[in-house]
């Protein structure tokens, strides 16, 4: 199960995407005339010296832990080959909808304040890492399909 690559391109795309409870989405970005970080779980305003957590996101946080959950169900599949690609399709949507849900939030946050690349953290391209794990996953996955079908050609 685990000796397969694509096992490891899914483990690592959880990883990856549970990783986005750690990293800020945008950082050095100023709210209310004070530096602010903004991750997935709230909002953290830099208050006399200290982060303090100002706002929440909790169903941003909630569904960032089921999307992270997702690739590594897809691990445990490994019997039902066509069922996982076709879960890989799957979690490649939604990983696309939710990064689309995470920069609206961040945009909605920041409010009038545009980001460049010294504001944008690495949190807005794990998503992005994580669905190239995933597509390298499913060619994995595709590659021993075809493998097995073969094989039971030469039965």
């Amino acid at each position: 199960m685990l000796q397969r690559i694509q096992s490891i391109y899914l483990l690592f795309a959880g990883l990856v995407l549970l990783a986005l409870f750690f990293f800020p989405l945008a950082h050095n970005v100023y709210i209310d005339d004070k530096p602010s970080s903004i991750m997935v779980t709230g909002i953290y305003q830099d208050v006399n010296g200290v982060q303090q957590h100002t706002q929440s996101f909790v169903a941003l946080s909630v569904i960032t832990g089921i999307v992270a959950l997702v690739p590594l169900v897809i691990i445990f599949l490994y019997k039902n080959r066509k069922q996982q690609i076709a879960l890989c399709y799957s979690a490649m949507l939604v990983l696309i909808g939710y990064s689309f849900w995470m920069a609206q939030t961040v945009k909605s946050a920041a409010g009038s304040i545009t980001l460049d690349t010294h504001t944008m953290g690495i949190g807005l391209f794990l998503t992005s890492l994580s669905i190239v794990l995933i597509i390298l996953a499913k060619k994995n996955i595709q590659k021993d399909e075809k493998l097995v079908r073969s094989a039971d050609r030469l039965r």
